[in-house]
C-alpha cells in the first residue's frame, strides 16, 4: 500500500507563481522563507516529513499526480530543512540543477492556499 512520506498545506501563493507554472515550474518554500522569495513561491506548512522525494515516487498536489523522474543531489536536504522544492514538469531523467525534482512532462495545477502537497512512496 502506498505511504505518504511528506505532506504539507499551502498557506500562500506569490503573484508570479502563475508565470512559473506556465513554464512548467512550481517553487515551494516553507513559511519561514525570506520575504524576497514570496513573490515567486508557494509557501507551505509541513505536517509530515519522513523523507523527501526519490525517483519513482509520486508527487500529488490535490488530485493531480506526477511521477518523480530525477532528484538533484541537494533537493532532499532543501525540502526537509527549509521546505524548498523546485518542481519541474519537464520529463527529464537527469536533474539539471542540484535542487531540482523532475517529474513527467504535463501541465502543473493552479495552486491556491489550502491545497495539499504530498509525496507518496511507491
Amino acid at each position: 500500500m502506498p505511504k505518504v512520506v511528506y505532506s504539507s498545506t499551502v498557506t500562500a501563493v506569490g503573484d508570479l507563481v502563475p508565470e512559473f507554472r506556465d513554464q512548467g515550474i512550481l517553487v515551494f518554500f516553507g513559511e519561514d522563507a525570506p520575504s524576497e522569495l514570496h513573490e515567486f513561491s508557494i509557501l507551505h506548512k509541513v505536517e509530515i516529513a519522513d523523507r523527501a522525494a526519490k525517483e519513482g515516487d509520486t508527487i500529488r498536489i490535490n488530485s493531480d499526480e506526477y511521477t518523480v523522474l530525477a532528484v538533484g543531489h541537494v533537493a532532499s536536504d532543501n525540502l526537509l530543512n527549509i521546505g524548498h522544492l523546485d518542481l519541474k514538469a519537464n520529463g527529464e531523467t537527469k536533474a539539471d540543477l542540484p535542487g531540482d525534482v523532475n517529474v513527467e512532462k504535463k501541465e502543473l495545477p493552479t495552486v491556491k492556499a489550502g491545497d495539499k502537497l504530498e509525496i507518496i512512496e511507491n
